[in-house]
């Protein structure tokens, strides 16, 4: 499986920005899609997940009712939607993909390349 993000960039505290992630390769049914993001100095930090097949979605609780996941099977891209962002949002944004629901990112087996999002003050 191969995961690309993109979407990421230069925003203002406030603004949304929308992430999206292109999954291309062996897509199983199975699989549960998920963002981090990882800013300097700390450790990658899991935002949301998604399952392919039923849309069930989880949040971790630092961006619960501010980001959004979604995913378009027919296109097989997951998006994550981020609004009224803060400077501490400003990170490297992964995509993921694994057999598991969860919030671990060692349950995740691909991984994307990241995108960079900057919120300024």
């Amino acid at each position: 499986v191969q995961l690309q993000a993109s979407g990421g960039g230069l925003v203002q505290d406030g603004d949304s920005l929308r992430l999206s992630c292109a999954a291309s390769g062996r897509i199983f049914s199975s699989f549960v899609m998920g963002w981090f993001r990882q800013a300097p100095g700390k450790e990658r930090e899991f935002l949301a997940c998604i399952r392919w097949s039923s849309g069930s979605t989880y949040y971790a609780d630092s961006v619960k009712g501010r980001f959004t996941i979604s995913k378009d099977n027919t296109k097989n891209m997951v998006a994550l939607q981020m609004d009224s962002l803060k400077p501490e949002d400003t990170a490297v944004y992964y995509c993921a993909a694994g057999p598991a629901f969860s919030g671990a990112a060692r349950d995740y087996k691909h991984w994307g390349q990241g995108t960079l999002v900057t919120v300024s003050s």
